[in-house]
C-alpha cells in the first residue's frame, strides 16, 4: 500500500511540515510513503486546447499537448492507493499551483470520459485509456491559512476528487495557522487525517468520509450558489435544492432525482458529456458559416495582444 503526500507550499514551510506529519502516521501503519512538492516541478497552465479529450474520444489514447512534468506527477498519483494534499490558502481558496493541477486533470481524467473512451477503443481497435484511470483511490486535503479568509478552499480542493471520482476521506481547513508547527492540537488532527487515509486505503470499497459533514448531504460542501427565487445549487456536486431551517438547524433538501445529475456520479458525468457534445457540435457548425468568420475577423482586426520585448 502506497500513500503519496503532495505539498503545494514553499520548501520547509507549513504545508511541507503538515504533509510530512500525516505521512509519518501512514508509515507507522505500515504504508510505503512518498513526498512531492509541486513547486519543485515544471507545471504549465492548461491552455484549453482540448487536444486531450479529442484524442481520448477518438481512440488515440490520453495525450496532452504540453510537455512538462505533469505526466510524471500524474503517474505518481495514479500509482498511489491514497493521496494527502496540503494546500496553502490564497484569497480564501486554493493556491494557483494546485488549481493548475486540477485544470490539467480536466476532461482527460474524468471517469465518465474514460468509460466512454474505453468502449470506443474496444469497438474501433484504438488505444484504450490507461487502466489506472479506473482505479478507485482515497484522498484527503489539508488547507492551511493565516487568517479567517478560508471559505472557498474546501470546494477548490474537492474539484480534484470530482473529476476521477476518487473518495475524499478528510477535507480539513486550518485558519489562523501561520504557526501550526507549534500548535499541538492541530498537529494531532493532522495525525488523525494521516491515519484515517491510510486505514481507508486498506479497504477503499468500504471507505467513508470522516471530515466535517458540511451542509450538502451528498458531497458535504458548504458552498452554494443561491438564486433570487430561493433555490440553491451546490457549488461542488451541482445538486439543485433549497434550504430549510428546523430544530436541528439549516438543512439542504432536494428531489431524489437530482442525485442522477450530481457531478460526482457517472450518470451526472454522462449528462455533462452529452451537453458538451451538443454545444461543441453547434460551435463546429457555426464555424463553417461566413457570418462566424466575419464576426471573428472583426476581433482579430481590432487589436493584437501586447507582449514584453525580448
Amino acid at each position: 500500500m502506497k500513500i503519496l503526500g503532495i505539498s503545494a507550499g514553499t520548501k520547509n514551510g507549513n504545508n511541507d511540515a503538515m504533509c510530512k506529519e500525516a505521512l509519518m502516521e501512514a508509515k507507522k501503519l505500515g504504508a510505503e510513503v512518498e513526498f512531492i512538492r509541486l513547486l519543485d516541478l515544471d507545471l504549465e497552465h492548461c491552455t484549453g486546447c482540448i487536444a486531450c479529450v479529442k484524442a481520448l474520444m477518438s481512440g488515440r489514447g490520453n495525450i496532452c499537448s504540453l510537455k512538462d512534468d505533469f505526466e510524471w506527477l500524474k503517474g505518481k498519483m495514479l500509482d498511489a492507493d491514497g493521496i494527502i494534499f496540503t494546500v496553502p490558502i490564497f484569497e480564501k481558496g486554493a493556491a494557483g499551483i494546485f488549481r493548475t493541477v486540477v485544470d490539467r486533470f480536466g476532461p482527460r481524467m474524468d471517469r465518465g470520459n474514460n468509460v466512454v473512451a474505453k468502449k470506443i477503443a474496444e469497438e474501433n481497435g484504438g488505444v484504450a485509456p490507461d487502466e489506472r484511470n479506473f482505479k478507485d483511490k482515497v484522498i484527503s486535503y489539508i488547507g492551511i491559512g493565516g487568517s479567517d479568509w478560508t471559505t472557498r478552499i474546501q470546494c477548490d480542493c474537492e474539484m480534484l476528487s470530482l473529476t476521477p471520482m476518487w473518495k475524499t476521506i478528510d477535507n480539513e481547513v486550518f485558519p489562523w495557522s501561520k504557526g501550526i508547527i507549534m500548535e499541538d492540537d492541530k498537529i494531532k488532527r493532522v495525525q488523525e487525517i494521516g491515519r484515517n487515509l491510510t486505514l481507508a486505503a486498506r479497504d477503499i470499497e468500504n471507505a467513508t468520509f470522516k471530515g466535517d459533514s458540511g451542509v450538502c448531504p451528498h458531497c458535504h460542501s458548504r458552498n452554494f450558489y443561491v438564486q433570487n427565487d430561493g433555490s440553491a445549487t451546490c457549488c461542488l456536486c451541482g445538486i439543485v435544492g433549497k434550504f430549510e431551517i428546523n430544530e436541528t438547524g439549516l438543512k439542504f433538501i432536494f428531489p431524489e432525482e437530482q442525485l442522477e445529475h450530481a457531478h460526482n456520479t457517472l450518470s451526472g458525468k454522462f449528462i455533462h458529456m452529452n451537453d458538451i457534445k451538443t454545444n461543441e457540435s453547434k460551435l463546429m457548425e457555426a464555424k463553417k458559416t461566413e457570418e462566424y468568420k466575419t464576426r471573428l475577423q472583426k476581433y482579430k482586426d481590432f487589436i493584437v495582444a501586447s507582449t514584453p520585448e525580448k
